[in-house]
């Protein structure tokens, strides 16, 4: 194995002091712009890597994020993630990104590993079987700035990043309604979770001012999968009541229905109208075009990113904040007959 260059390296093979080599390599003022690009160019042939964790143990901070997600292949979450990357890149820090993949206890490892790295701030958006919540103890006792974005839970000085769940649900319901929907079928997630919680009150509010009872059966939890399409088309066609309307919390998911939907002969939007979440590009790419609710996870990444950094430079007190909630935007298009 080669061995790791050194500060001391480059210092023989330019006959200065490690001291100025340092100096150099953080472009300290003291040391002059020739001196400099002798040292850089040096590194560079030696191919130098600076040791970032060491250099800042004088000031206890690492300038990294650790990030935790449910999952790194959906399409909304990469856009939270670009939008933290930009903001923490212009600022200086590197995100350490990990994903639970759903699952609580490989949450709790990730949230473990990260605060063992040194990260200076956390941001999380929970597992779908997230139940206890103990693993974050450690950053708030730390005093290690922790938020959490899309799936929250209410933690004593932990922000929270949302848009109204509730009223894109019922938004996207009462569309549904007024389009002359009377047996809406909504499609959720784990109700375990805010986000689908929440979009559930919405919907149910939607039903009550459109004078249509809300009954238990048309409420059908999945992991939203692209098997489970034919779970959902195969309940709907035992009913024994027709759905004419379909919301489901999720843009990809909704696009698998309706493809199950049209295999069985259904017609979209004149037999059962459908309104997806998320304005993912398969809304527009699916035919027909799918109506959906915005939700601006770029912007929310973006927000993330400059609140934890401001909570860790200590340029605002955004603990005190209890929830920044974005604003949402409902997208109508063909498949609920606009």
């Amino acid at each position: 194995m080669a061995k790791k260059v050194t500060i001391y390296d480059l210092a023989k093979e330019l006959n200065i002091s490690p001291a100025t080599v340092s100096r150099g390599l953080n472009n300290h003022p003291a040391i002059s712009d020739i001196t400099k690009k002798r040292i850089a160019a040096i590194a560079n042939k030696l191919d130098y890597r600076s040791n970032k964790f060491a250099a800042n143990l004088s000031n206890q901070k690492t300038y990294s994020l650790g990030v935790i997600v449910p999952r790194l292949d959906s399409y909304f979450m990469s856009t939270v993630l670009a939008g933290i990357e930009e903001v923490s890149n212009k600022a200086g820090y590197s995100i350490i990104i990990s994903q639970s993949l759903e699952s609580m206890d490989k949450e709790i490892l990730n949230a473990k590993t990260l605060f063992n790295s040194g990260v200076d701030g956390l941001l999380v958006s929970l597992a779908r079987d997230t139940q206890n919540y103990k693993h974050f103890t450690p950053y708030i006792k730390a005093n290690i700035p922790l938020i959490f974005l899309d799936r929250v839970h209410n933690l004593t000085n932990c922000p929270t990043i949302v848009i109204d769940n509730v009223q894109a649900g019922y938004e996207a319901t009462d569309h549904l309604a007024k389009q002359g929907c009377k047996n809406i079928l909504i499609i959720t997630g784990s109700l375990k979770r805010n986000v689908y919680a929440d979009r559930l009150l919405g919907y149910k509010k939607a039903l009550e001012n459109n004078n249509l009872n809300f009954e238990e059966v048309n409420v059908f939890e999945t992991t939203m999968e692209s098997q489970n399409a034919k779970d959902v088309v195969d309940y709907i066609i035992k009913m024994n009541k027709p759905i004419d309307g379909l919301f489901v919390l999720s843009d990809s998911f909704a696009a698998y229905c309706i493809q199950e939907l049209k295999r069985k002969n259904y017609l979209i939007p004149e037999n059962i109208k459908v309104v997806g979440f998320n304005n993912d590009p398969i809304s527009k790419l699916i035919t027909p075009s799918l109506s959906t609710i915005e939700y601006p996870g770029y912007n929310m990444g973006l927000l993330a990113g400059e609140s934890v950094i401001n909570q860790i430079k200590g340029n605002i007190q955004l603990r005190e904040t209890h929830s920044i909630s974005l604003r949402h935007k409902l997208i109508i298009r063909e498949s609920s007959g606009n």
